[in-house]
């Protein structure tokens, strides 16, 4: 049995990654990704990552994660002088983002800010930040969350 973080972080990938309008189908999807579990519990994870219903013109009502709500709000923030990163690299499971000297502060704030599940915290210097990811987030699910959430952030050169 595969344990909770990594079921909810299968939950976010899923719904992110398509249109899903009940909870039974996410149930079958889950149990072909080996997770087995109660509607109860899938009931539970929903709501723990506050997964809200929107409606859709194809599928009637589907599942959208906080973030997607918020995709407009993020833009925004990509326009509020968080410009300044000059590396990420990875080391042990964290992110280490190298920027321009007084820019670390802020950048970790917006990040701090998202609430994104994938990132557990954050710590700052003037011009480094180490990103941690909770258990199970991979290298590649920090940067598309860090992409999606603050557009301009990352660039593809970086």
């Amino acid at each position: 049995m595969k344990n909770r973080d990594a079921r909810l972080l299968e939950i976010r990938k899923l719904i992110g990654s398509r249109n899903i309008s009940s909870q039974d189908e996410l149930m079958k999807l889950l149990g072909k990704r080996g997770y087995e579990l109660t509607q109860a519990t899938l009931s539970r994870d929903l709501k723990y990552l506050k997964v809200a219903k929107m409606p859709d013109d194809l599928s009637g009502y589907v599942y959208i994660l906080p973030d997607q709500e918020q995709a407009i709000e993020d833009v925004e923030l990509a326009g509020q002088g968080l410009n300044g990163l000059i590396s990420i690299d990875f080391a042990q499971g964290m992110a280490i983002l190298r920027t321009l000297p007084g820019h670390a502060g802020s950048i970790a704030y917006t990040i701090d800010s998202l609430s994104a599940y994938e990132i557990a915290g954050t710590i700052a210097g003037d011009d480094t930040i180490l990103i941690i990811p909770r258990d199970g987030v991979s290298r590649r699910d920090v940067i598309k969350m860090l992409k999606l959430r603050i557009p301009g952030l990352i660039q593809e050169s970086i």
